[in-house]
């Protein structure tokens, strides 16, 4: 017979866990931008949205995101990049994802999320930060939305900026800045499991 005793404890570690606070909780993984228009910084959730920043931590530790631009930019709705060289050559991602849009975080101004086309489950490896609370993009119970996974922490007037960038048609592409901006290193600088 199990000792009940001891369930308030154990139920406390295990909240603890999946909340991620407590003393259980490590630090939370941030991501270094290193742009031509200035640094940002984003912190992610792994407690929700854990597929989508494994996903997207694998392409850091892997360089994928060193030498492409943000292709689209769209002043007061998003900059979205990370999967474009600054010639326009799309690179090789991995297979496509789970979406993760029902975790409960918003399409809100600074959140990080993953781009995608119009099938559900199709994100890889681009992403876009919101310039503004996007609530069209969040899922419905008619139908999925775009997973958010993080948010800027630092630098916010440097995504500001790159979203301000003058734009213009590239091929059958918009909103593409007239001067590339490009992602020169990306680098996880706070990680509790190295891997």
């Amino acid at each position: 017979m199990p000792n009940w005793k001891s369930a308030p404890s154990v139920l406390a570690i295990v909240l603890a866990a999946l909340s991620g606070t407590g003393a259980m909780a490590g630090p939370a993984t941030q991501v270094k931008f290193e742009t031509t228009a200035g640094d940002f910084i984003v912190q992610l959730d792994e407690s929700r949205a854990p597929l989508t920043v494994a996903n997207f931590l694998q392409y850091v530790r892997d360089g994928f995101y060193s030498g492409t631009i943000f292709h689209r930019v769209v002043d007061g709705f998003v900059i979205q990049g990370g999967g474009y060289t600054p010639d326009f050559v799309l690179k090789p991602a991995r297979p496509p994802i789970a979406n993760e849009s029902g975790n409960g975080l918003a399409n809100r101004r600074g959140t990080i999320a993953m781009a995608r086309t119009e099938a559900p489950h199709s994100a890889d490896a681009q992403f876009y930060v919101n310039l503004a609370d996007n609530p069209m993009l969040d899922p419905k119970p008619t139908r999925w939305g775009y997973a958010v996974f993080g948010e800027v922490v630092s630098g916010m007037n440097v995504v500001d900026e790159i979203g301000h960038a003058a734009t213009g048609n590239r091929g059958d592409m918009q909103n593409v800045p007239v001067t590339p901006v490009v992602i020169t290193k990306a680098t996880i600088i706070v990680d509790p499991a190295p891997g």
